[in-house]
């Protein structure tokens, strides 16, 4: 068997390859690396005013760059 080059992998191709390969303790390994290389984005705080209009519209955000990205 082959060596497989996670690093050669868009996040999106290294994210499909996991979930189809769960068994595979490398790409595991591999993607929670790449995950954790990420910066994180603050949405909000505890106690702002706008909190739950913030949640929304970065569910929204994610959703639609989701869907732009099947399609």
């Amino acid at each position: 068997m082959s060596e497989i080059n996670y690093a050669a992998m868009s996040d999106e191709a290294l994210r499909e390859y996991f979930l189809k390969h769960r068994d595979d303790e490398s790409a595991f390994q591999a993607y929670l690396e790449r995950r954790r290389s990420h910066p994180r984005q603050v949405i909000t705080k505890v106690g702002d005013p706008d909190f739950d209009l913030k949640i929304e519209r970065a569910i929204e955000q994610k959703l639609q760059a989701r869907k732009h990205s099947n399609s």
